[in-house]
Parts: C-alpha cells; structure tokens; sequence
C-alpha cells in the first residue's frame, strides 16, 4: 500500500473517487447528483485542506482529506474512503494511521447522523492508533448539526 498526496497529477482519480463516497453517503445525506450526474462535494482539496490517495500498485483503493490548520498542530479527518471490497482487511486502519503518524498533533474525527457504520470504523482505528486514549462526544457542527465525534494527540502517542 502506498499513501500518495493529491497534486494536480492524480486529482481526477481523487474526484473520480469522490463521486462514489458522495453516492454512498446520499441515503443519509439526501443528496442528489446534479444534471451531469455528480454529486457536489462537501470538501475540496484547497487552503488547508490536503488529499491522500491509498494505492495498491496502480490501483487507486481509497482516499482522505485533511485539514491542517495554518498554526497550532491541530488536524481533521474531513472525508475518507475506501472502495467497499476492500474494506474489513484493515488497509483503512493502516491508511490514517499512516496519516495520524505523518501529523503529529491534535485530531478530531466526524460522523454524522446515521453513519453508524463509519462510527464503528474510526473508534476501531483511533482506539487501536491510541490504545484506547481518546475522548469522544457529540458535537454541534456548523454544516452538519450534531455529530460524533473523537479527539485525540497523536504527539502524546509516540
């Protein structure tokens, strides 16, 4: 497995990614594609939001977006994915862990309302990343209402 940043290379399989996360997701979302077919994004790759791919040779298997704020080591799981039949293998797990040891700081992850699955998914990994030393809650987000959501200091951990 290879972690490779989002440039203007390999943006298109990055958004190509994209559409199916947002497809996924449009049951709790209740989001709809447009005329053309595709979904809106609710994050692009700009300011300081970086792209990561996860690759299986040439095979592109999944993708993050991470906020890094400009000051203050603080970082945000703001969308992730991994294509359904790769899932349950463990390449999730070792993908934001790859991303949490690469930003040393504070994160937080988010799920919304109804996305139980992903829930099970991020307090597996971050549990596994941190033994167990995270806090989570519910949350008010300005964009999604309220969430769940785990905080963590990946610095505190290595």
């Amino acid at each position: 497995m290879d972690v490779v940043r989002v440039s203007d290379s390999n943006l298109n399989v990055y958004m190509n990614l994209c559409q199916s996360y947002e497809g996924e997701f449009s049951s709790i979302t209740n989001k709809k594609p447009d005329k053309n077919g595709l979904f809106e994004l609710d994050t692009r790759i700009e300011g300081n939001v970086v792209g990561y791919l996860l690759y299986d040779g040439e095979v592109p298997l999944g993708f993050a977006a991470v906020n890094v704020a400009a000051e203050g080591n603080a970082y945000e799981i703001c969308e992730f994915y991994i294509v359904p039949v790769c899932r349950k293998q463990g390449m999730g797990r070792e993908f934001v862990s790859r991303l949490f040891r690469m930003y040393r700081g504070r994160w937080e992850v988010k799920q919304i309302s109804g996305a139980e699955h992903a829930t099970a998914f991020w307090r597996k990994a971050i549990g596994g990343f941190t033994k167990g030393k995270f806090q989570e809650d519910f949350y008010n987000d300005a964009y999604w209402g309220r969430v769940i959501r785990q905080r963590f200091d990946s610095a505190n951990l290595m």
